[in-house]
């Protein structure tokens, strides 16, 4: 049995999967996605507002991790503006166009 409960208004939702064949189905489903997971490294400390080596690693690993530029603000504690300018100068740093290449020139050099 499958029971939905929502409030509207926060477009907040719940599901609740009592045991049964949908269950299964969905734990073996998250124990495969699980297990192809990649993990992210910890929180870094910042050094005087400038965006530290720290930084620019958990920045390239939620890259890496396929995050969105809204979830990795809303993970970084900054506005998606300051997400798409530290990509940028990621970008220029490496010489790279794209943010495949970024990812390319990142692991590359050992930085995911």
């Amino acid at each position: 049995m499958i029971t939905f409960a929502g409030d509207a208004l926060n477009a907040r939702n719940a599901v609740l999967v009592h045991p049964s064949g949908l269950l299964d189905s969905l734990s073996a489903l998250f124990e495969s996605y699980w297990r192809m997971a990649s993990p992210i490294s910890p929180a870094s400390t910042r050094s005087g507002g400038q965006t530290s080596d720290g930084d620019n690693r958990r920045l390239l690993a939620y890259l890496n991790a396929g995050l969105t530029d809204e979830a990795i603000a809303r993970e970084l504690d900054v506005s998606e503006r300051t997400v798409g300018r530290r990509i940028s100068r990621l970008q220029d740093m490496l010489g790279v166009a794209s943010r495949f290449q970024l990812g390319s020139q990142a692991a590359r050099r050992g930085w995911v």
